[in-house]
């Protein structure tokens, strides 16, 4: 039987790999029962490439019987009872399911010791490779803490001294087994343990008198994977181990060999990771070119490198393209994996996404509830997945503006967020959010000020009492406050936000901005219009420094600087500041948005107020062409501004315009389903003026 080191690469594989004959010993040397111990460790391995699980764990325990080695413990699977084991149990999924390769798994199999050459033997590797494979075996049960417990024990009865002669095989069996050992705490989440583990093995295979390369691009490849998938403080080495190990394995294995394909796919996550999208899709489109190249369209790594690159795609904005990807990762999991697997469920959402954000409502709600009912059939009600799909199924029945049914899959996204996160997971705070939102969209202010309260204690103790995203509720918080017309609170909630974005951001940014425009909106509240004042001018430098003169925010300021002035009697400067709002609004929106409408009515009712009845008529005129030059006529708007034109030309003392004008007006109030009470004339309501003149009053 051949050795279980393979002599062209550490990377796993679909395929069978090819195996060299590294050489512990011969029989001439052996004592007696070591030879027994060999002989039942390679009938052992036999029996796990045939699936005989019970016949393997009796040959290792019978081997380990014939050496010095305390025996761990029998993997808890086994009973006596046991004639098979029908299949290996699925590993827990941290990251990476052991369904795609990220060549994390570089050492899979176990080792049978060959004995056909005549040399000394080392003990020691004998012992170890009895325990290596009893781990190897664990994995397959899905038992990884007695896995991790033979390696580790495999490890220590390996001798690491001067006075031992290094052998190839001695130091393959240490890196196999600290690999293995990496994996599993990979695999648990042990990311710091897993990065010494691996360097470990990289330390031993660059320093080997033998030549391992290919096992020194394995241990590197492993470290870039950890470094990817730890905190971004910790991952700037993650692109340089990698493109060391691409190095290596190009100049070992040629350019199209599916572990260099491995290598690039990591890569290519690392450069989407740092938002290098372009350098991601070309990285990408090789790897998958040589997956396809080497494996068929229809593998699992094939569909993952699709998978990787639709997201790029995604992320680009490049929808159709990544509908693509998408579609063709579903077509593979579903084709190897079948219809109902937690693939099929993720998938199901990804497409749902773009159907959403390409408002194809009715498309993506069909997708949102499948993947529901996948991810909900193979993972059970309570999981991660299907609470993620639940928020965007909420998400786009908010967009909908159907609330009463975004609020019932919120809650219920909620109750499995608390079942299967910690209790201060951010992802509970996002939920609270959304509910609190609905809350108040409702009017429910009391309700909303609860969630929101909840979810802000959450963000302090998870994230601390000086996050931004704290600041965020807070002004959610203040909101409400203000909604209910309790200023001091709102006030004070806004201030903390405020005092929290300055130290986050510093003093010139948007948040600090917008949290002043809301502090002076409450200032101008309670009557305090000078500090109001204050606040808006502040806020409207930061945006005019950050966003040009010409923004919709800038506007939005300018016109609450105007009607602060306008409360304090200073008609000079509020004309001045509506004036130069309407002339950042035109050119931010154009001349006919909305908001250039409503100026355009403030600039003309403030010549009204002053008398300037030619200046109040040219603007009204303006604001009403804009009107009824939009497609969808708003009969009650229109009819407004027809009443204030209305009112003008009664103060003109033009009786023919003021009643063809008042009549338009009526007219359109009627058709619009109002009231004619209304129509306001020079301070009297429609139906006050009828009383005193009725239409047909008697006559003298």
């Amino acid at each position: 039987m051949n050795s279980s080191f393979r002599n062209s690469t550490a990377v796993a594989s679909s395929s069978e790999p090819s195996y060299a004959q590294y050489v512990f010993s011969s029989t001439a040397s052996l004592p007696k029962l070591l030879d027994i111990a060999i002989r039942l460790n390679n009938v052992g391995v036999a029996c796990v490439q045939s699936s005989e699980y019970i016949d393997a764990e009796q040959c290792f325990q019978r081997a380990l019987d014939k050496t010095n080695v305390r025996s761990p413990a029998a993997p808890s699977k086994f009973h006596p009872s046991d004639t098979t084991v029908s299949k290996p149990k699925t590993a827990l999924y941290v990251f990476q399911r052991e369904e795609y390769d990220e060549g994390m798994g570089a050492f899979p199999h176990p080792i049978s010791i060959d004995i056909s050459n005549k040399t000394d033997l080392n003990e020691s590797d004998i012992e170890a490779t009895i325990l290596y494979n009893i781990g190897q075996l664990c994995i397959r049960l899905g038992e990884n803490e007695e896995a991790l417990e033979s390696f580790c024990l495999a490890l220590k009865y390996l001798k690491w001294n001067n006075s031992t002669r290094q052998t190839y095989a001695h130091d393959l069996i240490a890196i196999a087994i600290l690999h293995n050992i990496g994996h599993l705490q990979y695999r648990t989440g042990m990311y710091d343990d897993a990065v010494r583990t691996f360097s470990r093995a990289l330390q031993i295979a660059k320093s080997s008198t033998f030549k391992l390369d290919l096992e020194v691009a394995a241990s590197l490849n492993c470290l870039g994977v950890l470094y990817f998938h730890q905190p971004k403080n910790k991952s700037g080495n993650s692109m340089d181990v990698l493109i060391e190990a691409l190095a290596i394995r190009r100049a070992f294995l040629g350019s199209d060999h599916k572990d260099v394909a491995t290598v690039l796919n990591n890569i290519g996550r690392v450069h989407y990771m740092k938002g290098e999208f372009v350098m991601a899709l070309a990285t990408y489109h090789e790897a998958v070119r040589i997956r396809r190249l080497l494996l068929g369209d229809d593998h699992l790594d094939v569909g993952a490198t699709v998978y990787n690159t639709g997201q790029t795609h995604h992320q680009i904005g490049d929808l159709e393209k990544a509908m693509d990807c998408y579609k063709e990762f579903w077509r593979i999991a579903s084709l190897q994996l079948g219809n109902e697997h937690r693939d099929v469920a993720i998938m199901l959402k990804c497409m749902a996404q773009i159907y959403h954000e390409q408002k194809k409502y009715d498309q993506a709600l069909k997708l949102y509830k499948e993947a529901l009912r996948v991810g909900k059939s193979v993972l059970g009600v309570k999981h991660p997945d299907v609470a993620s799909i639940l928020n965007k199924l909420g998400n786009l029945y908010y967009e909908r503006g159907d609330f009463d049914s975004a609020i019932v899959v919120y809650k219920e996204g909620l109750d499995v967020e608390r079942a299967v996160l910690e209790p201060i997971h951010p992802n509970i705070t996002v939920t609270l959010t959304n509910i609190g939102q609905i809350y108040k969209l409702r009017g429910e202010y009391h309700r909303a000020l609860v969630t929101y309260k909840e979810a802000v204690s959450i963000q302090r103790r998870s994230l601390g009492n000086s996050h931004p995203n704290v600041s965020t509720t807070l002004s959610n918080i203040a909101l409400i406050y203000y909604q209910r017309g309790n200023y001091s609170k709102a006030l004070d909630s806004y201030q903390e936000a405020l005092h929290l974005r300055r130290d986050a951001f510093g003093d010139d940014h948007l948040q600090v901005a917008s949290t002043l425009n809301s502090i002076g909106l409450v200032l101008f509240k309670i009557g305090l219009n000078d500090l109001a004042l204050q606040s808006f001018t502040e806020g409207v430098r930061i945006r005019r420094r950050l966003l040009g003169n010409n923004h919709r925010d800038v506007a939005i300021v300018l016109y609450n600087i105007a009607t602060i002035h306008l409360e304090e009697g200073d008609d000079d400067e509020a004309l001045k500041y509506y004036r130069e709002t309407l002339k950042v609004e035109r050119a931010a929106l154009g001349d006919d948005h909305h908001d250039v409408v409503m100026t355009l009515q403030n600039v003309a009712q403030l010549h009204h107020q002053r008398g300037e009845l030619e200046d109040a008529l040219l603007y009204f005129y303006e604001a009403l062409d804009i009107l009824q030059s939009n497609m969808e006529h708003d009969d009650m708007a229109i009819a407004q501004i027809l009443n204030h034109i209305g009112n003008v030309y009664l103060q003109r003392g033009d009786t023919n315009q003021m009643i063809n004008v008042f009549a338009n007006a009526l007219r359109l109030i009627r058709r619009a389903g109002h009231n004619e009470s209304e129509l306001v004339i020079s301070g009297f309501n429609f139906y006050g003026i009828s009383k005193l003149h009725p239409e047909n009053a008697a006559a003298a």
